[in-house]
């Protein structure tokens, strides 16, 4: 996909994405990043089957005193769409991605916006790098395994361990992107925001990586990125003396408020918000209070 340039079409989707593409080389890949405005770093991370343009109002909000940043997880958004034979989709090559980008860019003392996946990822970087982490934003994601021995819904579960099934309707009917535009928010998507939310999965070889994110959760010993998740889960409240924002939408099919309530149990200093009126995709549910509740958070913590 050619990086996106700014239009002034009010009908399509990149009228809301008006942002400079950046990209690093990772191994001939195309790591794509959206890098605004100057000031103390922001950086969000985003999770499945999204992409920085989940971000749009955020990089927007807070590109006038800050430096928003947001990846694009390879074989997401504007990254490439490598093949299995060019990259192996695991959460380790997640998480060297993203440190390859914050090494590049040289950032210190910078926010975490995290969801979904990104959760994860970032907060993998964050127990290696805490010196470099000087605020966190948590948005409807996990640093730690199911709480309470839950499980994962029936339909990750699905997608996740019966391929011969969910593989063709992930690849060829795109299911998991186009479920998530009915599932996720709360309230009705506009077009050209379900456009935008869609337009990086347009073709099956472009979908893998929504594929390959849910074969790639790690529930149980000897799964790839089981360590990962273990040493997050074990060693998370290192981050405790960071100030942090959660914000969270209590219509979340996935991450639901058992979630919500191990992270206030983690971090009972943590500032906390539980919005009624919003699901997974609380940015698209709740865009203003989200950016207002942000932009309060990170004046009154100061890097």
């Amino acid at each position: 996909m050619k990086p996106i340039k700014p239009t002034v079409d009010p009908d399509d989707y990149q009228y809301l994405y008006p942002f400079q593409s950046h990209f690093l080389d990772r191994n001939g890949l195309r790591y794509h990043y959206v890098d605004q405005g100057k000031g103390d770093p922001v950086v969000m991370v985003h999770g499945n089957p999204t992409w920085s343009f989940f971000f749009r109002r955020m990089i927007t909000a807070l590109a006038s005193g800050h430096r928003t940043i947001a990846p694009d997880h390879m074989g997401c958004g504007l990254s490439d769409k490598p093949s299995d034979g060019e990259y192996d989709f695991r959460l380790q090559s997640r998480l060297d991605d993203f440190s390859a980008l914050m090494d590049h860019l040289d950032l210190d003392r910078v926010t975490l916006m995290v969801h979904d996946w990104g959760g994860m990822i970032a907060m993998a970087w964050a127990l290696a790098n805490p010196h470099r982490v000087a605020r966190l934003i948590i948005t409807n994601t996990a640093g730690f395994f199911p709480p309470g021995r839950k499980g994962i819904p029936l339909r990750l579960w699905v997608i996740r361990n019966l391929g011969a099934l969910a593989t063709p309707a992930v690849l060829y009917g795109n299911l998991f992107a186009r479920g998530a535009l009915h599932m996720a928010p709360r309230k009705r998507l506009a077009a050209k925001v379900k456009q935008g939310l869609l337009a990086p999965y347009n073709c099956p070889k472009n979908r893998l990586a929504t594929l390959r994110f849910v074969q790639d959760i790690p529930l149980v010993p000897g799964d790839p990125g089981f360590s990962i998740v273990d040493r997050v889960d074990r060693h998370l409240a290192a981050l405790a003396h960071i100030p942090m924002l959660i914000l969270w939408g209590r219509h979340d099919f996935v991450f639901d408020v058992d979630y919500y309530n191990e992270w206030c149990r983690r971090f009972p200093k943590a500032e906390k918000h539980l919005f009624d009126d919003a699901g997974h995709y609380l940015l698209e549910d709740v865009p203003e209070r989200i950016i207002g509740l942000a932009t309060d958070f990170l004046a009154r913590h100061p890097v």
